[in-house]
């Protein structure tokens, strides 16, 4: 038996004794080392997420150490080996896996949304899902799924240098993207709520930043970009309100990236679409080579990405991680640290 943390029921978290997983062909079996809370664990510890069933453990962020492999694993995955969590499956059949786009499987099920994740002491995974990190500090593993996410959608929105973006949240999710637009030479304006997340967005290189609770974010962003607009708009709240404010920051012949989405309908003025002649796009997930760029770029920064983690919960008390987070919505990254 082995201990994980489960989401019981709405706003309960209970640590349970769970079966050890058996060991197949190509899978390793890793001892969970650090483990990040992402938005989605929240929302679903609040009820909130529609694709989740209870109870279910949680945790898709995940750092860990190779414990035992199974037969037919390529010798370079050894006891000992850190390794990097990709915590998202993919079928080979549907249409996104046959244009070679795995990320946006149709039938994908996300480590601690549509199945089991890794808040526990260990969990079995195909190789194929692991990246093997000897160059990282342990804790930082964690960081590198969330950034991930935010560096993909960079890629989907085709961000080069001298571009002006805005980012829309500044949230782990929209703090990648703020991270590899500015890696690319962009110009990025940052949009939050939040003093504290709109300071650690100057301190990774955003130009300017807007109070969204008390600035026209629309005009403001238009005096900056002297009436133009941005280049690249990106939506990382999750809300109808920024959803249709990315429309109306995105310049005439610009883009539109939507990392978040919204639980709630969105109404358009659809006119816009057509008039600026804007390209759309929804960004999911991330795939093996934003993985290694966000591996890349942490490598370079250093001591620098310390700064996205707010708080290091112990295994043993994560019971109240999810609790302490839903109190303290400034925190941008909680990470739960197990030692051995």
């Amino acid at each position: 038996m082995i201990k994980a943390l489960m989401i019981e029921a709405e706003n309960v978290t209970r640590f349970h004794e769970v079966e050890e997983a058996p060991l197949g062909n190509g899978q390793v079996r890793v001892s969970v080392r650090h483990i990040g809370l992402c938005g989605s664990d929240l929302n679903t510890f609040k009820g909130l997420n529609p694709l989740v069933k209870l109870p279910r453990i949680p945790g898709h962020e995940i750092g860990g150490e190779i414990l035992e492999v199974g037969a037919g694993v390529d010798a370079a995955y050894q006891p000992g080996k850190r390794v990097i969590v990709l915590p998202y499956t993919n079928c080979g059949k549907c249409t996104s896996c046959r244009k070679g786009r795995l990320n946006a499987c149709r039938y994908n099920k996300t480590l601690g949304v549509q199945q089991d994740g890794g808040l526990a002491e260990e969990i079995v995974l195909p190789a194929e899902k692991l990246i093997l990190n000897d160059t990282l500090p342990a804790h930082r593993l964690a960081l590198v799924e969330p950034l991930s996410v935010g560096f993909h959608a960079v890629e989907r929105g085709r961000v080069s240098r001298g571009d002006r973006v805005v980012v829309l949240g500044c949230g782990m999710i929209g703090m990648g993207v703020l991270i590899a637009a500015v890696a690319r030479g962009a110009e990025v304006i940052a949009v939050d709520l939040s003093e504290e997340k709109r300071a650690l967005a100057k301190t990774f290189g955003a130009v300017e930043t807007i109070d969204a609770g008390n600035e026209d974010v629309v005009a403001r962003v238009s005096e900056l970009t002297g009436d133009d607009g941005v280049d690249v708009a990106f939506e990382a709240v999750g809300l109808p309100a920024t959803f249709t404010q990315a429309i109306d920051l995105a310049c005439f012949g610009g883009r539109v990236v939507y990392v978040g989405y919204s639980k709630a309908p969105v109404t358009y003025q659809t006119q816009f679409f057509n008039l600026k002649e804007l390209d759309i796009m929804g960004s999911r997930n991330a795939v093996m080579q934003d993985f290694r760029d966000v591996i890349s770029h942490l490598e370079t920064i250093g001591d620098q990405a310390d700064a996205l983690i707010s708080k290091i919960v112990p295994f043993d008390e994560a019971e109240g991680a999810l609790p302490y987070w839903d109190g303290n919505r400034n925190a941008l990254k909680i990470i739960i640290e197990r030692s051995v």
